[in-house]
């Protein structure tokens, strides 16, 4: 494939040696397609942890407006805990 776009990069002797081997070994038929896959995990990774952050944020955001509607459980973590542990074995019961 032509490239599009020609940058020149260093990479360390570790890396170097690295690129090489894959390149050696007949897994990529070049550095740049060595280097474009890396690229293309590295973007998939930061798009799947901002979706995860995304999911996060309008998780609390969520829970926030719940308890600023007064709609939480009351007592401690541990008695939440405890009845939701009653009402699945209450619920398995039946």
């Amino acid at each position: 494939m032509p490239a599009r776009n020609s940058k020149s990069i260093a990479l360390t002797s570790k890396w170097g040696y690295w690129v090489d081997e894959l390149v050696a070994s007949g897994e990529y038929q070049s550095a740049s397609e060595v280097v474009r896959d890396g690229l293309r995990a590295l973007h998939d990774d930061r798009k799947r942890r901002a979706t995860e952050l995304a999911e996060i944020r309008a998780r609390l955001e969520l829970a926030l407006a719940e308890v600023e509607a007064g709609k939480f459980a009351e007592g401690t973590g541990e008695a939440a805990v405890r009845r939701a542990f009653e009402r699945a074995r209450d619920a398995s019961a039946s």
